[in-house]
């Protein structure tokens, strides 16, 4: 509504991109350039969206809300051009999404988890069979 862009939950982009009140098309490429389309036709670039990554991104401080801090422990913050030196790229219109289905996961879990006893077991007999053995040379 003020003409800059936003995060769904209405999170300022930083640095901020301002975008012409006669804009009537926005277009964001993989390598985040932001450009818009007047409603004379002509199109011109209004910024640029750039990627930032940690160290060590673990160490990031949790702000709730799908929302990440700079902490000690993860180091500082290196900017970066999307597409380029390992950095993600941008797909505009795209929603982030889980790219773990927890049923499947679920699934795969409790198979693992009976072959381990199955195995344990398998192990256990093994082991008693082998003390009987010895047992009866004596």
């Amino acid at each position: 509504s003020n003409g800059q862009i936003v995060s769904s939950t209405g999170n300022l982009l930083s640095p901020a991109i301002d975008i012409n009140a006669e804009a009537i098309l926005i277009t964001i490429v993989q390598d985040g350039n932001v450009s818009i389309t007047l409603s004379d036709g002509t199109s011109q670039t209004v910024g640029q969206i750039q990627l930032a990554r940690f160290q060590n991104p673990g160490g990031l401080r949790a702000m709730g809300g799908n929302l990440f801090q700079e902490s000690g422990a993860s180091g500082t913050a290196q900017l970066g051009t999307a597409a380029e030196n390992g950095y993600g790229v941008i797909v505009q219109g795209m929603l982030e999404d889980s790219n773990v289905k927890i049923v499947e996961e679920m699934v795969k879990l409790i198979i693992a988890q009976r072959a381990f006893e199955s195995n344990s077991k398998a192990v256990q007999a093994a082991d008693e069979m082998l003390n009987v053995i010895n047992s009866l040379k004596r």
